[in-house]
Parts: structure tokens; sequence; C-alpha cells
């Protein structure tokens, strides 16, 4: 190919071969064709013509480079825009899929909002009923009262719970179990404390009636000694008045004998008093220590009623536990067995095994009408 066909190839790009020709190292051919044109060119610069030839080549490689550069930059301005058009369309298309993704999959979101509605229902019916062992309704303590009729006339569980029945049955007695725990525990407190109340009351009866006891004792000791001591000075008044006229000498020393008699017989009478208040004394400790040791047997009989009690009812509750428990398991292990030969039966009719599992969830949960899988 001559350079003049070159030159005109130069000229003939255009916006539909700029694809083809703006790549790494497309442009060399056209470096090369204009090269080829000057390089055998040995310009005269003592002339005007040679000097003016070199100007000639140096336009034609100028109008070359624009011939080439012009086309590429409209290209690259094209290619610029390209990201934005490609971008708008992409974010639409996003958007339109998203959209039909979201419409096609709402069936199944509306269901799995209905069915965590219902687990969520059933979860908290049953920390309602875990609460009522723990002596709380709504996260407040309760009366025993209101508990256990909550527990046995409020709160039935049936086949409404659907699944989770059978932990809404352990749920349950279990709660009983701790309820009746708390408030035999609650029965033997209020006991222990009334029999302490009742012990304290009669100490204190028996220790007013001793104070009262004594006080009597003390003030017929006292009206006595006072009689007495009356009497006396009325026998030594008439004593002294009858032996006025008698020596003073022996006056002085039956007054002085009547004193020792009398200091004597209050001596005596002292000790009486001492020996009978210690006698009342001891008596009241021997009694005290006998009540005290039959409440504590009492109590302790009492104690170990309640053990043994405690002890039945645990059992009975964990028998009954395990035997529901078993029963569970082989009701689990049945219905697997049917809904496992249901599964064969529709895999070997056609279904896949996931369309299958599906099927045999939707009429287990019967969701789908007239059809049931039987037990």
């Amino acid at each position: 190919m001559s350079a003049e066909q070159k030159l005109i190839a130069i000229e003939e790009i255009s916006e539909a071969n700029a694809p083809a020709i703006y790549v790494a190292g497309g442009l060399q051919q056209f470096i090369d064709l204009v090269k080829g044109e000057i390089e055998g060119e040995v310009p005269d610069l003592t002339t005007r013509k040679g000097r003016e030839r070199i100007a000639s080549l140096a336009a034609k490689v100028s109008k070359s480079k624009t011939a080439v550069e012009k086309p590429g930059r409209d290209y690259l301005r094209r290619l610029k825009e390209m990201p934005k058009v490609v971008e708008a369309e992409l974010r639409e298309f996003v958007t339109k899929m998203d959209a039909l993704r979201d419409e096609v999959r709402q069936p199944l979101t509306d269901w799995q909002a209905a069915e965590d509605a219902r687990v969520d229902k059933h979860n908290s019916m049953i920390r309602h009923i875990e609460d009522c062992g723990l002596g709380l309704i709504g996260g407040q303590p309760q009366p025993f009262v209101l508990l256990f009729r909550e527990l046995e006339e409020k709160i039935i569980v049936d086949e409404k719970f659907e699944e989770f029945e059978a932990e809404a049955h352990r749920a349950k007695a279990t709660a009983l179990v701790k309820l009746q725990a708390s408030f035999d525990e609650h029965q033997k407190r209020e006991a222990e404390q009334a029999e302490l109340a009742r012990l304290r009351r009669a100490e204190e009866e028996r220790a007013e009636q001793d104070r009262i006891r004594a006080a009597q004792e003390a003030a017929v000791e006292a009206e006595r000694q006072r009689v007495a001591q009356q009497q006396q000075a009325e026998r030594e008044a008439a004593a002294r008045r009858e032996q006025e006229l008698l020596d003073q000498a022996a006056a002085q020393e039956r007054e002085a004998e009547n004193q020792r008699l009398q200091l004597k017989l209050q001596a005596e009478q002292a000790e009486r008093a001492r020996v009978q208040a210690e006698a009342d004394r001891v008596a009241a400790e021997q009694r005290m220590e006998q009540e005290r040791q039959a409440a504590a047997r009492r109590q302790e009989e009492a104690a170990e009623q309640a053990r043994q009690e405690e002890r039945r009812r645990a059992d009975a509750a964990a028998a009954e536990i395990l035997r529901q428990q078993e029963a569970r398991e082989r009701d689990k292990a049945h219905r697997a067995s049917i809904n496992r030969a249901a599964l064969e039966a529709f895999v070997a009719g056609g279904m896949t095994e996931e369309c299958a599992k599906q099927a045999i969830t939707l009429i287990a949960q019967r969701k789908i009408p007239n059809i049931a899988i039987t037990y």
C-alpha cells in the first residue's frame, strides 16, 4: 500500500472504525506512515525552496496528527459518557429486579412473619407458666392462691399449643412442683413463727404470773410484819407502862431481850422467804426446760414429717415427668416413622425430597384442607 493511500485511510477514520483503531499500539501504524513519507526527504537549507519544503513537511506531520487525534478525542468523550449511561441502566435494572424479587418472595415473607408471631406467642405463654412457678405474674410477686388458680384453672395446656404442647406440659408440671414446694416452705415458716410466738407469749405470761405472785406474797409478808411489829410495839408499850415502877436496869435488859428476839424472828422470816424464792425459781426453770424440750421435739417431728412429705412429692413429680418424657419420645419416634414413610412415598411418586418435606410439613400442620396424616 502506498503512502498516499495510507493518508486517505487516516482521513477516513470514523466513529464506526474507531474502536478497532484506538487500542494499545493501534496508532503506531500512522506514526510509521508519516515517518515513511518524510524520511526520504533531504531538505536544502541553503535555498528558499528547501526551507519551504521543511516547513511543508512539518505542516503535513501536524495535519496527520490532527487527522488522527480529533476522531480519537471524540471517541474518548463518548467512552467517558458511556459509564454514566451504563450506571443509569444498571441502577434501573437492579431496582426493577429487586422489586420483582420482593414481589415473588412476599407470600413467604408474610408466612414467616405469621410463623414468628405464632412461635413468639407460644414462647411467651410458656415463660408466663414458668414465672408462675417462680411466684410471679406479670413480673410481680402474687399470693399462692392466685398462682395456683392461674396454673390449674386459667392455663389449659392442649392442642392449641401445637408443637409446643409437650414443652408447655413440662413447664406447667415443673411450675406446679416449684410452686407447691414454695407454698410448703412458706407454710412451714409460718408454723414455726407461730410456735415461737406462742412460746414467747406463754413465757411472758408465766413471768407475769410469777411477778404478780411474788408481789402478792411480798405484800402479804409486809402486812404480816407490819401487824406483828404493831402488836409487838403495843406489847412493848404495855410492858413499859407495867414496868415503869420496876428497876430501870431490869427494864432496859428486858427491852434488849425483846429487840434480840425481834431481830431473830425477822432473820428467820427472811431465811424462810429466801428458801421459798429459791424453790420457786428452780421450779420455774425446770418447767421452762421441760417446755423447751417438748417444743424442740415437736419441731423436729414436724420437720421430719415435712421432709418425708417433700421427698414423696418430689419422687412422684420426678416419676411423672419421666413418664411424660418417655411418652413424648415414643410419640416423636412414631410420628417420625410415619412422616418418613410418607416422604419415601412422595419421592417414589416423583416429587423431589425438598417438595416432599414441605408437603408433609404443611399436612402435619393442618394447612392443607381435607388432608391429614394419621398417627
